[in-house]
């Protein structure tokens, strides 16, 4: 756990270095094009992308991580009768949470300068972005989950992958963030979510080279 603490540790200082870069000495250069990205976004609404948009909203939020990922924890737990599905999912959750609550609170970011079509947003938690992470947290919890325990379904689970990217798109066209905002949300979840299936998982990976699975 002493590995998991100091991997967390340091992913949060690189996340709270990157919102102090963006909101000081990189807020005039960086900041700017970030504007004009979130503009040319904006620029390209329409109804039928508004729907698809709050459709990926909605695979990002809370809610639906809250639901889903315990059920996904304990089914899988209990089928492999072993307590690391579990918890590899709750870290995953938890870590992903505790970045995005640092960030915000450490660096705090005005939202683009557009219309936001998802009203109600903190105006100055515009890094990172919740939504990006927690989708990362949840489905890439479930794809590493099937990759590790179900072989023979890998592939097909494998697309979910790219549920996070939709996400991201779907946040930016709503005005919620800037690119800056969702591109450290898919770094932070990414490392976060390959370091702990290294560091939970390698014994598995060792015994399926001892023990080829017939699937």
């Amino acid at each position: 756990m002493g590995s998991i603490a100091g991997v967390w540790l340091a992913i949060v200082a690189v996340v709270v270095a990157v919102g102090w870069l963006l909101t000081h000495p990189l807020d005039g250069s960086v900041g700017e094009t970030d504007n004009d990205i979130s503009r040319w976004f904006a620029d390209q609404r329409t109804s039928s992308l508004s729907d698809l948009a709050d459709a990926g909203t909605l695979l990002g939020e809370t809610i639906v991580e809250l639901v889903v990922a315990p059920v996904v924890a304990i089914a899988v737990s209990v089928w492999k009768r072993s307590w690391v599905p579990g918890l590899f999912v709750l870290l995953v959750t938890a870590g992903i949470g505790g970045f995005y609550y640092l960030g915000t609170s450490l660096d705090p970011r005005d939202r683009p300068p557009v219309k936001i079509l998802d009203p109600g947003l903190v105006p100055t938690h515009s890094f990172p972005s919740g939504h990006v992470g927690t989708s990362l947290a949840l489905y890439g919890s479930i794809v590493v989950l099937v990759w590790v325990y179900l072989r023979a379904a890998r592939w097909w689970i494998a697309p979910l992958a790219l549920l996070p990217v939709l996400v991201m798109l779907a946040r930016l066209y709503q005005g919620a963030h800037h690119l800056t905002d969702v591109l450290t949300s898919l770094g932070y979840g990414g490392v976060w979510l390959a370091a702990l299936t290294v560091l939970l998982f390698r014994g598995h990976a060792r015994a399926a080279k001892v023990t080829p699975d017939p699937a």
